[in-house]
């Protein structure tokens, strides 16, 4: 097996790994966090229902700075989305990434504008 299959094949068994202990409810749904090489994008799902609450994106949106600029920023707005479809409390999906960087920045400024993880 090359580097890079390797690569891909322990991204997966992270995601999957992360994604067996997370599981959206209606109480706690699910905040779901994708980070790519330019943009930053975040949904809550509740699984139960297998439906998307809500959700931000810095595609198409006028954000800009740093990655983890673009990741506070969109930590925010989630969360007054959030807070506007009356969701208080979520359940961090990371996906295959670290609590750390971009991520963490990200879960900081949704924690300071009112969601509970």
């Amino acid at each position: 097996m090359n580097d890079r299959l390797k690569k891909i094949v322990n991204t997966d068994a992270r995601q999957r790994r992360t994604r067996s202990k997370t599981k959206g409810t209606n109480d706690r749904p699910r905040l779901c966090v994708k980070i790519s090489a330019t943009n930053v994008s975040a949904q809550i799902i509740n699984d139960e229902t297998h439906s998307t609450v809500a959700s931000a994106t810095t595609i198409g949106s006028k954000v800009s700075g740093t990655m983890t600029e673009k990741a506070e920023k969109i930590g925010e707005k989630i969360a007054k989305e959030a807070s506007s479809k009356k969701i208080n409390k979520v359940v961090l999906d990371r996906g295959s990434r670290q609590y750390h960087g971009r991520i963490k920045a990200f879960a900081e400024a949704a924690r300071k504008n009112g969601l509970e993880f």
